[in-house]
């Protein structure tokens, strides 16, 4: 019964994360059809307008048309009202594919060196403002919930603000937290927060890095020394490369995640501020175009506002009817 009504407060709380989304996007989608009789060329170049307005992204959305024109030749689909089942069913395909299914990933993965069991090692890149250190106090919160011990550590030390916001979100859900203050190397920061972690018994250690675009070449060169420096201490870490992307900035999270992406192994993606933004359809195309999972998104303020990413959740609740 309570799981039930914490998946009844988790769709509640995305639907309304979305809504400015579903907006955008139904009120477009019924311009491009009005008055039209069947699934044409003229209402296929529409489609692909408000999709790429929906910041969808170009090359995902010429796929999605492409799906789409084919399947309407495959099974002689010919009436625009048809066409949100099955824009709605192609978007969740395109999604599936770089997402598996049924996994929740607040589930932490076990590594063990000589039979001793060693921490789950995170490592959390992106731009200052995109909601990194919020997402890594949430994230931290959810696992204390489950009675894990967590460790943050303060690697963007570029930033005196960074390692402030960061203690006090440690502080306030009960994690540990290693610091060298401003203006440390923030490989050594991550070298010895790994080495807290493993020594201290830690189940999960996040460790937070500068938020800088520099050249490609500078943000490569770093993350790959950070890397490094956990390595060392435990081979194999980091275990997630996260990229936090704010989903209100639409096209440019596609060029950060493209920077990202080139400069280091990002292997997840967390989606931030959908509550805020029309621009939702950015988790479409930032995960098709890259290849890697989104894993969490942000509709809140709340504590429990990261949510475990649901592809299928997500694209009901994209195509439910406003206000249901």
């Amino acid at each position: 019964m309570l799981n039930f009504f914490k998946r009844k407060e988790n769709k509640d709380k995305l639907d309304q994360g979305l809504e400015k989304t579903k907006k955008g996007l139904f009120s477009k989608l019924k311009l491009s059809v009005l008055g039209r009789g069947s699934i044409d060329e003229d209402v296929l170049d529409d489609l692909e307008e408000v999709l790429i307005s929906s910041d969808v992204g170009v090359s995902t959305t010429l796929k999605i048309i492409k799906r789409i024109e084919a399947r309407v030749l495959r099974d002689k689909y010919t009436n625009a009202s048809e066409l949100d089942s099955i824009l709605k069913d192609e978007i969740q395909q395109v999604i599936l594919e770089n997402h598996p299914e049924s996994l929740d990933y607040f589930d932490i993965p076990t590594h063990e060196v000589d039979g001793k069991p060693m921490p789950h090692v995170i490592m959390v890149v992106g731009v200052n403002g995109v909601g990194k250190t919020t997402t890594i106090g949430k994230l931290a919160y959810r696992w204390r919930s489950q009675g894990k011990r967590v460790l943050v550590g303060a690697g963007d030390t570029f930033r005196a603000a960074a390692v402030d916001q960061l203690k006090l979100w440690a502080d306030r859900v009960g994690a540990d937290f290693y610091s060298k203050g401003m203006h440390a190397d923030p490989a050594a920061v991550a070298y010895e927060t790994v080495r807290e972690g493993v020594t201290k018994g830690h189940e999960v250690v996040i460790v937070d890095t500068a938020g800088r675009l520099q050249t490609k070449k500078g943000l490569m060169d770093e993350l790959s020394k950070i890397k490094r420096s956990m390595d060392k201490i435990l081979p194999g870490a980091p275990h997630e490369v996260l990229l936090v992307l704010d989903a209100s900035t639409g096209q440019n999270a596609i060029s950060q995640a493209q920077a990202f992406t080139e400069a280091t192994q990002v292997s997840a993606l967390a989606l931030t501020k959908l509550d805020g933004t029309a621009k939702g359809g950015v988790v479409i195309g930032v995960s098709d175009m890259f290849k890697v999972p989104v894993k969490f998104i942000g509709v809140g303020e709340g504590m429990d506002d990261l949510q475990v990413f649901d592809p299928r959740a997500f694209v009901a609740s994209m195509f439910d009817p406003i206000g249901t």
